[in-house]
């Protein structure tokens, strides 16, 4: 038998046909197109979902950091108050600690009698630091 051999193609006609089969055709080709031609408007897309999603999630954390910052001040607020408050009533107790003070050394004082300790009481309630 003698055998002919098959005809030469030329090498890039070769890949061109192998190309074109392996894409399947014209529709292959096709579809490989609309995803080049379209790739932009994905990338828009993308943007524009991720933009969405982003205010999603960033609104409800800036009504939550606006109700905190009122929180905020008013706690401030109240603390002041507070710290008036503290302040007057260490004032109260260094005064009665004054005057429990005097009341004792006249109660332990070695001549104290009755009256004498009447009399340092009657005048601890007359002093001004009292009221």
């Amino acid at each position: 038998m003698i055998s002919t051999p098959a005809p030469d193609a030329p090498p890039w006609l070769q890949v061109a046909l192998s190309v074109f089969g392996i894409l399947g055709g014209t529709t292959g080709l096709a579809a490989i197109a609309t995803v080049v031609v379209q790739r932009g408007k994905f990338k828009a897309d993308a943007a524009d979902t991720l933009t969405e999603a982003a205010i999603t999630l960033v609104q409800p954390l800036q009504t939550r950091i606006t109700e905190l910052e009122e929180e905020a001040l008013s706690a401030r607020s109240e603390l002041g108050v507070l710290r008036e408050q503290v302040n007057q009533l260490q004032f109260v107790v260094r005064v009665l600690t004054r005057t429990l003070d005097r009341w004792r050394a006249a109660i332990r004082s070695p001549d104290a009698t009755l009256r004498k300790v009447r009399a340092v009481v009657a005048e601890s309630e007359r002093l001004p630091e009292d009221r």
